[in-house]
């Protein structure tokens, strides 16, 4: 499929920086807290093939995956600074981490981006529409 879309690069450029932000954090936090350590190598892995499928494919489902993710991402890292999560308690509070500061603005910006361009997708009606639109143009035709 050809590169229709230039603003693509947008949202699958910041996925690539969210996933890297979290590759030097996660021998620290496997060891502290195994769940977050596996959580971030997941969030990492996704970040780079949701960028690559919005790299090659212009899917409506890719947009909004990428939404979701960042999303859950983002209220994730609230949670780790307000209330805490387990085993990583020391985290409450520290919104200026490097790391943590390049990876929310990634994120804001891959959400933001993608919730845009799922918005103006024109896979969103799918088949039908390339239906109904030749079924348009052959009664334009008949008529």
């Amino acid at each position: 499929m050809p590169f229709r879309r230039p603003l693509r690069a947008l949202p699958a450029a910041a996925l690539v920086v969210a996933g890297a932000a979290h590759i030097p954090v996660i021998p620290a936090h496997l060891h502290e807290a195994p769940y977050i350590g596996i959580l971030f190598i997941l969030l990492a892995a996704g970040s780079f093939v949701l960028a690559g499928v919005l790299t090659f494919y212009d899917v409506a489902a890719a947009y909004v995956l990428t939404a979701v993710v960042m999303a859950l991402a983002l209220v994730a890292y609230i949670i780790s600074r307000t209330f805490g999560l387990p085993l990583i308690g020391d985290d409450v509070g520290n919104w200026l981490a490097p790391l943590g500061v390049v990876s929310v603005i990634a994120e804001i910006v891959a959400c933001a981006a993608a919730i845009a361009l799922s918005r103006k997708s024109p896979r969103w009606l799918g088949a039908h529409a390339s239906t109904a639109a030749r079924a348009g143009r052959g009664s334009q035709a008949a008529g």
